[in-house]
């Protein structure tokens, strides 16, 4: 089962040499896409080079976005990677259970890895643009991973379950894309808001919430549009109300 259609995602890394080690790792388990969003260092010195070893070509062919939304616009699913937890952070997928999720889909389709800053990890809005969410079980006294080894752990879960479901059909629906549930959210938020049902000092908190019941649901583009329609007749509706109200 090929890799090739999962991309890794870096936001903002800091370090030529752990950018490198990425590429080497990507390059051991048979990946080849690499996208760094708004990088803090130039990726392409030295220490960069060096430590990518034989991967010098995945550096080199590395792309750089200004926006994590631009790096996932292709993808059809994000699994964003994280260590902290809240109310915002529920079900979260170890390696091995996300590699089970994300083969499937790649099948096809591109899927997206997002691994977050050296120090402070993904932003709340950063990960809203993914559907599922990563954590690494590690110990409580030192939890937080060198970026490359946490991407090297989730890329090993990826190949050796790929060796697993090597031939077995899966099945699984065509999802919607990222940008098509981004439309989707948009909409949401703008007829929600309309209606009266967000906090207009607070929107995020409720749609938040709703990211991770869609994001589980795992939506395709015909449940999509058959939301969308919903929010659209909410949205007739409220003209409606609103011309009564004048």
């Amino acid at each position: 089962m090929s890799l090739k259609n999962i991309c890794i995602v870096l936001v903002e890394p800091q370090g030529p040499r752990n950018i490198g080690a990425v590429c080497r790792a990507m390059k051991n388990f048979g990946l080849a896409d690499l996208r760094l969003v708004n990088p803090q260092t130039d990726h392409l010195v030295h220490e960069g080079r060096q430590m990518a070893v034989k991967a010098t070509d995945l550096l080199e062919r590395a792309q750089i976005f200004t926006a994590l939304e631009a790096a996932l616009s292709d993808c059809l699913m994000a699994f964003g990677t994280t260590r902290r937890f809240g109310k915002y952070r529920e079900d979260l997928l170890h390696p091995d259970a996300a590699a089970s999720q994300i083969l499937p889909l790649c099948a096809h389709s591109r899927v997206a890895m997002v691994f977050g800053r050296e120090d402070k990890g993904l932003h709340t809005a950063e990960l809203d643009l993914c559907q599922r969410f990563i954590t690494i079980p590690t110990a409580e006294e030192l939890p937080s991973m060198n970026l490359a080894q946490a991407v090297a752990l989730c890329l090993y879960e990826l190949r050796k379950t790929s060796g697993a479901l090597r031939g077995v059909e899966t099945g699984r629906k065509k999802l919607a894309g990222v940008k098509i549930l981004e439309g989707l959210f948009g909409h949401m938020e703008e007829s929600l808001a309309r209606c009266g049902y967000l906090n207009p000092q607070n929107p995020d908190h409720i749609m938040r919430a709703f990211r991770r019941i869609f994001g589980r649901a795992a939506l395709n583009d015909r449940e999509v549009r058959i939301l969308r329609g919903l929010f659209s007749q909410i949205d007739s509706l409220q003209t409606r109300l609103e011309k009564q109200n004048d």
